[in-house]
Protein backbone atom coordinates (compact mmCIF):
# COMPACT_ATOMS: atom_id res chain seq x y z
CA UNK A 1 0.00 0.00 0.00
CA UNK A 2 2.99 2.57 0.95
CA UNK A 3 4.38 1.92 -2.63
CA UNK A 4 0.80 2.78 -4.23
CA UNK A 5 1.02 5.80 -2.53
CA UNK A 6 4.43 6.88 -2.97
CA UNK A 7 3.85 7.00 -6.87
CA UNK A 8 0.22 8.36 -6.09
CA UNK A 9 2.29 11.29 -4.46
CA UNK A 10 5.22 11.85 -6.94
CA UNK A 11 2.96 11.57 -10.04
CA UNK A 12 0.90 14.61 -7.86
CA UNK A 13 4.31 16.52 -7.34
CA UNK A 14 5.00 15.79 -10.92
CA UNK A 15 1.63 17.50 -12.26
CA UNK A 16 2.20 20.24 -10.25
CA UNK A 17 5.67 21.34 -10.71
CA UNK A 18 4.86 20.60 -14.88
CA UNK A 19 2.26 23.39 -14.23
CA UNK A 20 4.06 25.69 -12.02
CA UNK A 21 6.73 26.17 -14.62
CA UNK A 22 4.29 26.36 -17.60
CA UNK A 23 2.74 29.26 -15.87
CA UNK A 24 6.24 30.97 -15.09
CA UNK A 25 7.14 30.11 -18.89
CA UNK A 26 3.98 32.15 -19.94
CA UNK A 27 4.35 34.92 -17.55
CA UNK A 28 8.18 35.28 -18.72
CA UNK A 29 7.16 35.01 -22.14
CA UNK A 30 4.51 38.08 -22.00
CA UNK A 31 6.86 40.15 -20.07
CA UNK A 32 3.69 40.84 -17.70
CA UNK A 33 6.31 39.21 -14.76
CA UNK A 34 8.73 41.78 -15.12
CA UNK A 35 6.41 45.27 -15.60
CA UNK A 36 3.62 46.85 -13.50
CA UNK A 37 0.91 48.77 -15.15
CA UNK A 38 -1.04 51.45 -14.37
CA UNK A 39 -4.42 52.96 -14.83
CA UNK A 40 -5.22 56.00 -15.18
CA UNK A 41 -8.46 57.80 -16.04
CA UNK A 42 -9.57 60.49 -18.38
CA UNK A 43 -12.88 62.72 -19.47
CA UNK A 44 -13.56 63.91 -22.96
CA UNK A 45 -15.66 66.82 -23.82
CA UNK A 46 -17.73 65.58 -26.92
CA UNK A 47 -18.02 62.31 -28.92
CA UNK A 48 -15.43 59.67 -28.29
CA UNK A 49 -16.93 58.32 -31.69
CA UNK A 50 -13.61 56.05 -33.50
CA UNK A 51 -12.25 55.87 -30.21
CA UNK A 52 -12.07 52.10 -28.98
CA UNK A 53 -10.83 49.62 -26.60
CA UNK A 54 -6.80 48.78 -27.26
CA UNK A 55 -7.20 52.44 -29.11
CA UNK A 56 -3.31 53.11 -28.53
CA UNK A 57 -1.90 56.15 -26.16
CA UNK A 58 0.84 57.98 -26.91
CA UNK A 59 3.56 60.66 -25.63
CA UNK A 60 4.33 62.83 -28.64
CA UNK A 61 3.81 60.28 -30.93
CA UNK A 62 5.30 57.33 -29.19
CA UNK A 63 3.37 54.65 -27.93
CA UNK A 64 3.11 54.35 -24.11
CA UNK A 65 0.24 52.25 -23.82
CA UNK A 66 -3.22 51.91 -24.49
CA UNK A 67 -7.15 52.06 -23.58
CA UNK A 68 -8.59 49.00 -21.95
CA UNK A 69 -12.16 50.49 -20.84
CA UNK A 70 -14.35 52.77 -22.34
CA UNK A 71 -18.10 53.38 -20.54
CA UNK A 72 -20.80 55.79 -19.81
CA UNK A 73 -21.74 56.96 -16.21
CA UNK A 74 -24.09 59.17 -14.85
CA UNK A 75 -22.98 62.06 -12.76
CA UNK A 76 -25.36 62.02 -9.48
CA UNK A 77 -24.33 65.74 -8.40
CA UNK A 78 -25.95 67.23 -11.79
CA UNK A 79 -27.27 64.29 -13.69
CA UNK A 80 -24.97 64.64 -16.52
CA UNK A 81 -23.55 61.85 -18.46
CA UNK A 82 -19.65 61.30 -18.37
CA UNK A 83 -17.60 59.47 -20.80
CA UNK A 84 -14.59 58.01 -18.49
CA UNK A 85 -11.64 56.46 -20.76
CA UNK A 86 -9.54 54.15 -18.60
CA UNK A 87 -6.05 53.61 -20.04
CA UNK A 88 -3.10 51.66 -19.17
CA UNK A 89 0.04 53.16 -19.24
CA UNK A 90 3.46 50.85 -19.16
CA UNK A 91 6.42 51.37 -17.08
CA UNK A 92 8.57 49.82 -19.42
CA UNK A 93 8.27 51.59 -22.12
CA UNK A 94 9.11 54.78 -20.50
CA UNK A 95 12.93 55.05 -20.33
CA UNK A 96 15.39 57.29 -17.87
CA UNK A 97 15.23 58.23 -14.40
CA UNK A 98 14.16 61.77 -15.79
CA UNK A 99 11.39 60.44 -17.80
CA UNK A 100 8.34 59.95 -17.71
CA UNK A 101 7.87 57.77 -14.85
CA UNK A 102 4.31 56.19 -14.06
CA UNK A 103 4.34 56.10 -10.19
CA UNK A 104 1.59 58.51 -8.96
CA UNK A 105 4.03 61.05 -7.52
CA UNK A 106 5.44 61.47 -10.63
CA UNK A 107 2.28 61.43 -12.20
CA UNK A 108 0.80 64.30 -9.89
CA UNK A 109 4.01 66.08 -10.34
CA UNK A 110 3.16 66.11 -15.12
CA UNK A 111 0.06 67.09 -14.13
CA UNK A 112 1.14 69.92 -12.34
CA UNK A 113 3.62 70.84 -15.22
CA UNK A 114 1.27 70.86 -17.75
CA UNK A 115 0.56 66.60 -18.83
CA UNK A 116 -2.86 66.91 -20.75
CA UNK A 117 -5.24 63.91 -22.69
CA UNK A 118 -6.05 64.92 -26.25
CA UNK A 119 -7.85 63.35 -28.86
CA UNK A 120 -6.54 62.89 -32.02
CA UNK A 121 -6.70 61.61 -35.27
CA UNK A 122 -4.76 57.76 -35.15
CA UNK A 123 -5.87 57.01 -38.95
CA UNK A 124 -7.64 59.69 -41.72
CA UNK A 125 -9.64 56.85 -43.98
CA UNK A 126 -11.10 55.02 -41.19
CA UNK A 127 -11.03 58.25 -38.30
CA UNK A 128 -9.79 55.74 -35.45
CA UNK A 129 -9.13 58.30 -32.49
CA UNK A 130 -5.99 57.64 -30.27
CA UNK A 131 -5.51 59.57 -26.40
CA UNK A 132 -2.20 61.44 -26.71
CA UNK A 133 -0.63 62.77 -23.59
CA UNK A 134 1.32 65.75 -23.92
CA UNK A 135 2.38 68.95 -21.40
CA UNK A 136 0.30 71.79 -22.10
CA UNK A 137 1.08 74.52 -19.14
CA UNK A 138 -1.38 77.06 -20.39
CA UNK A 139 -4.22 75.10 -20.42
CA UNK A 140 -5.85 74.57 -16.93
CA UNK A 141 -6.65 71.44 -15.37
CA UNK A 142 -10.09 70.38 -15.69
CA UNK A 143 -11.40 68.10 -13.25
CA UNK A 144 -14.98 65.81 -13.58
CA UNK A 145 -14.15 64.07 -10.69
CA UNK A 146 -16.42 60.67 -10.74
CA UNK A 147 -14.46 58.07 -10.74
CA UNK A 148 -12.53 57.96 -7.35
CA UNK A 149 -10.50 54.45 -8.23
CA UNK A 150 -7.83 55.60 -10.77
CA UNK A 151 -5.66 58.89 -10.41
CA UNK A 152 -7.64 61.57 -13.38
CA UNK A 153 -5.05 62.92 -15.91
CA UNK A 154 -6.99 66.33 -17.27
CA UNK A 155 -8.02 66.22 -20.88
CA UNK A 156 -7.93 69.26 -23.03
CA UNK A 157 -10.53 69.76 -26.55
CA UNK A 158 -9.21 69.04 -30.09
CA UNK A 159 -8.28 71.67 -32.15
CA UNK A 160 -11.81 71.56 -34.11
CA UNK A 161 -13.74 71.72 -30.77
CA UNK A 162 -12.19 74.87 -29.88
CA UNK A 163 -12.57 76.46 -33.41
CA UNK A 164 -16.05 75.53 -32.59
CA UNK A 165 -16.21 77.31 -29.51
CA UNK A 166 -14.90 80.85 -30.76
CA UNK A 167 -17.19 80.35 -33.87
CA UNK A 168 -20.47 79.71 -31.40
CA UNK A 169 -19.24 82.74 -29.43
CA UNK A 170 -18.55 85.11 -31.97
CA UNK A 171 -21.71 88.13 -32.51
CA UNK A 172 -22.88 86.84 -35.74
CA UNK A 173 -26.24 87.99 -35.36
CA UNK A 174 -24.86 91.47 -34.92
CA UNK A 175 -22.08 91.55 -37.39
CA UNK A 176 -24.86 90.28 -40.36
CA UNK A 177 -26.58 93.19 -39.02
CA UNK A 178 -23.78 95.93 -39.13
CA UNK A 179 -22.99 94.30 -42.27
CA UNK A 180 -26.52 94.78 -43.79
CA UNK A 181 -26.52 98.75 -42.47
CA UNK A 182 -23.10 99.20 -44.19
CA UNK A 183 -24.41 98.04 -47.65
CA UNK A 184 -27.56 99.91 -47.34
CA UNK A 185 -26.20 103.07 -46.64
CA UNK A 186 -23.52 102.31 -49.88
CA UNK A 187 -26.15 102.07 -51.86
CA UNK A 188 -28.14 105.75 -51.12
CA UNK A 189 -24.82 106.85 -51.18
CA UNK A 190 -24.11 105.94 -54.82
CA UNK A 191 -27.62 106.33 -55.94
CA UNK A 192 -27.54 110.33 -54.32
CA UNK A 193 -24.20 111.22 -55.51
CA UNK A 194 -24.13 113.89 -58.46
CA UNK A 195 -26.91 112.07 -59.85
CA UNK A 196 -28.28 115.29 -61.29
CA UNK A 197 -24.96 116.12 -62.70
CA UNK A 198 -24.31 113.69 -64.54
CA UNK A 199 -27.90 113.75 -66.42
CA UNK A 200 -27.01 117.31 -67.45
CA UNK A 201 -23.57 116.10 -69.16
CA UNK A 202 -24.95 113.67 -70.69
CA UNK A 203 -27.59 115.72 -71.91
CA UNK A 204 -25.10 118.60 -73.01
CA UNK A 205 -22.82 115.52 -75.01
CA UNK A 206 -25.99 114.47 -76.81
CA UNK A 207 -26.35 117.85 -78.11
CA UNK A 208 -22.86 118.21 -79.17
CA UNK A 209 -23.20 115.43 -80.74
CA UNK A 210 -26.19 115.82 -82.62
CA UNK A 211 -24.56 119.15 -83.90
CA UNK A 212 -21.51 117.36 -85.16
CA UNK A 213 -23.80 114.64 -86.95
CA UNK A 214 -25.47 117.72 -88.57
CA UNK A 215 -22.42 119.46 -89.50
CA UNK A 216 -20.86 116.11 -91.50
CA UNK A 217 -24.08 115.90 -92.78
CA UNK A 218 -24.05 119.13 -94.16
CA UNK A 219 -20.04 118.90 -95.00
CA UNK A 220 -20.31 115.74 -97.02
CA UNK A 221 -23.15 116.73 -99.83
CA UNK A 222 -21.04 120.09 -101.22
CA UNK A 223 -17.87 117.74 -101.28
CA UNK A 224 -18.91 115.52 -103.64
CA UNK A 225 -20.11 118.31 -106.10
CA UNK A 226 -17.03 119.97 -105.53
CA UNK A 227 -15.60 116.77 -106.69
CA UNK A 228 -17.92 116.38 -109.64
CA UNK A 229 -17.91 119.94 -110.42
CA UNK A 230 -13.82 119.76 -110.16
CA UNK A 231 -14.06 116.30 -112.13
CA UNK A 232 -16.02 118.40 -115.21
CA UNK A 233 -13.54 121.62 -114.82
CA UNK A 234 -9.93 119.27 -115.05
CA UNK A 235 -11.94 117.30 -118.55
CA UNK A 236 -11.82 120.82 -120.13
CA UNK A 237 -8.81 122.21 -118.67
CA UNK A 238 -6.67 119.45 -118.64
CA UNK A 239 -3.35 121.23 -120.10
CA UNK A 240 -4.35 124.38 -117.16
CA UNK A 241 -4.68 121.46 -114.57
CA UNK A 242 -1.42 120.13 -114.83
CA UNK A 243 0.42 123.25 -113.96
CA UNK A 244 -1.90 123.01 -110.27
CA UNK A 245 -1.75 119.61 -109.82
CA UNK A 246 0.88 119.66 -107.58
CA UNK A 247 -0.94 122.07 -105.46
CA UNK A 248 -4.28 120.10 -105.83
CA UNK A 249 -2.19 116.89 -104.37
CA UNK A 250 -1.22 118.84 -101.29
CA UNK A 251 -4.74 120.17 -101.07
CA UNK A 252 -5.83 116.63 -101.31
CA UNK A 253 -3.63 115.44 -98.70
CA UNK A 254 -4.53 118.06 -96.23
CA UNK A 255 -7.98 117.26 -96.64
CA UNK A 256 -7.46 113.15 -96.12
CA UNK A 257 -5.15 114.43 -92.84
CA UNK A 258 -8.01 116.67 -91.55
CA UNK A 259 -10.72 114.04 -92.43
CA UNK A 260 -8.37 111.48 -90.31
CA UNK A 261 -8.53 113.82 -87.41
CA UNK A 262 -12.25 114.41 -87.74
CA UNK A 263 -12.65 110.74 -88.03
CA UNK A 264 -10.41 110.18 -84.48
CA UNK A 265 -12.28 112.95 -82.50
CA UNK A 266 -15.62 111.58 -83.80
CA UNK A 267 -14.56 107.63 -82.60
CA UNK A 268 -13.63 109.40 -79.11
CA UNK A 269 -16.62 111.10 -78.90
CA UNK A 270 -18.40 107.36 -79.29
CA UNK A 271 -16.86 105.59 -76.76
CA UNK A 272 -17.01 107.91 -74.09
CA UNK A 273 -20.86 108.13 -75.10
CA UNK A 274 -20.96 104.72 -74.87
CA UNK A 275 -19.34 104.34 -71.22
CA UNK A 276 -21.77 107.38 -70.03
CA UNK A 277 -24.82 105.02 -71.21
CA UNK A 278 -23.57 102.18 -69.70
CA UNK A 279 -24.52 104.52 -65.88
CA UNK A 280 -27.77 104.57 -67.50
CA UNK A 281 -30.57 101.91 -67.94
CA UNK A 282 -31.65 100.53 -70.80
CA UNK A 283 -35.50 101.56 -70.72
CA UNK A 284 -34.40 105.51 -70.34
CA UNK A 285 -35.72 107.62 -73.28
CA UNK A 286 -31.91 109.53 -72.71
CA UNK A 287 -30.50 106.12 -73.92
CA UNK A 288 -32.75 105.50 -76.86
CA UNK A 289 -31.77 109.17 -78.36
CA UNK A 290 -28.29 108.96 -77.16
CA UNK A 291 -28.59 104.89 -79.37
CA UNK A 292 -30.22 106.86 -82.18
CA UNK A 293 -27.72 109.67 -82.78
CA UNK A 294 -24.59 107.22 -82.41
CA UNK A 295 -25.68 105.68 -85.36
CA UNK A 296 -26.25 108.50 -87.63
CA UNK A 297 -22.71 109.66 -86.35
CA UNK A 298 -21.74 105.97 -87.10
CA UNK A 299 -22.79 106.33 -90.12
CA UNK A 300 -21.30 109.54 -91.42
CA UNK A 301 -17.89 108.26 -89.83
CA UNK A 302 -18.37 105.61 -91.81
CA UNK A 303 -18.48 107.88 -95.57
CA UNK A 304 -15.74 109.69 -94.24
CA UNK A 305 -13.17 107.09 -93.88
CA UNK A 306 -14.70 105.85 -97.46
CA UNK A 307 -13.79 108.57 -98.97
CA UNK A 308 -10.31 109.33 -96.83
CA UNK A 309 -9.02 106.07 -98.04
CA UNK A 310 -10.42 106.72 -101.57
CA UNK A 311 -8.48 109.92 -102.14
CA UNK A 312 -5.38 108.64 -100.28
CA UNK A 313 -5.15 105.69 -102.95
CA UNK A 314 -6.51 107.56 -105.96
CA UNK A 315 -5.50 111.66 -105.24
CA UNK A 316 -5.09 112.15 -109.22
CA UNK A 317 -9.50 111.04 -109.21
CA UNK A 318 -9.62 114.91 -108.81
CA UNK A 319 -7.50 115.89 -111.87
CA UNK A 320 -8.84 112.88 -114.15
CA UNK A 321 -12.43 113.08 -113.27
CA UNK A 322 -12.48 109.48 -112.13
CA UNK A 323 -16.27 108.34 -110.55
CA UNK A 324 -16.45 107.60 -107.43
CA UNK A 325 -17.47 104.08 -106.62
CA UNK A 326 -21.26 103.75 -105.30
CA UNK A 327 -21.18 103.90 -101.82
CA UNK A 328 -18.92 107.16 -100.61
Amino acid sequence: MSGKANKTLIGAFVVGALAILIGVVLALGSGKFFRESKYYVLFFEGSVKGLNVGSPVTFRGVKIGEVTHISVVIDPANHALNIPVIIRLEPVRIEGAEGLRVDAKAIDKAIGAGLRGQLQLQNFVTGQLMVALDFFPSKPARYVGTNKAYTEIPTIPTEFQELQRSVSNLPLREIIANLNGAVQGLDRLLNSINAKQTSQTLEATLKDVQTLVRHLDGQIDPLFENLARTSTATEETLVESRATATALREDVRELVASTKMTLESTQALMKQSERTLQTYSEDSPLVAEMNRALQELGAASRSLRHLSDFLERHPDSLLKGKAIPKGY
